[in-house]
Order: C-alpha cells, then sequence, then structure tokens
C-alpha cells in the first residue's frame, strides 16, 4: 500500500477517489510509565516513556488506517495526515486518516 501526505503520487494517476479512511487509537500512558514520566517531566528534556506510548500509538492508528483502506479496495492513501487529542486525562486519541485512491 503506497501512502503518502503529498496530493498525488508520481508517475500514478489517480483513477478513482474511494473517500476517506482513517485509524483510531486511544491510548493511556499506563501507572508505570505515567509515573516514571512525570517525574522526569519535574526535571524538563525528552520523556522517552511517553514517547514510546505516544509511538505505539500512531503505529497502531497508521495500521488500522491501511487495513481500512485494503477493506475498501484502495492502491493507495494520498493526504495522509495524523491529529492527536487528549481524551481524558491521561488518554490521547490518535488518529491517522487520508484519502483512499484506486490508481491507473
Amino acid at each position: 500500500m503506497i501512502v503518502t501526505t503529498g496530493m498525488e503520487i508520481e508517475g500514478r494517476p489517480v483513477a478513482e477517489y474511494l473517500g476517506v479512511v482513517r485509524g483510531i487509537v486511544v491510548r493511556a500512558t499506563g501507572i508505570g510509565r505515567g509515573i516514571i514520566g512525570g517525574f522526569k517531566a519535574i526535571a524538563g528534556g525528552n520523556i522517552e516513556e511517553w514517547a514510546h506510548v505516544c509511538e505505539h500509538a500512531r503505529m497502531e492508528a497508521f495500521n488500522r488506517m491501511v487495513q481500512h483502506a485494503h477493506e475498501i479496495g484502495a492502491d493507495a492513501v494520498i493526504s495522509m495526515r495524523y491529529d492527536a487529542t487528549e481524551f481524558t486525562q491521561g488518554s490521547t486519541e490518535v488518529l491517522a486518516y487520508g484519502t483512499a485512491v484506486k490508481l491507473r
């Protein structure tokens, strides 16, 4: 599956727009990572425990978006983006979305 943040794929014209595809994940840091991250937040700098949770949430949201695209018969996803929103304190929604297309 070709996935790009661009509006087109060079040398591969879009034959059909299939619609928006998305993958949504809601993740919490967990008690262990939350406590360790909280202590590190006091000192400042990068908090690897929280970065790890964020990266895994993005990866899972991306994979769900690609799966959605496969389910509707897409060859590619263009204009792919991420969005994140704090759902409740300690948990965040991560959304990966884009436009599913069939290529010529």
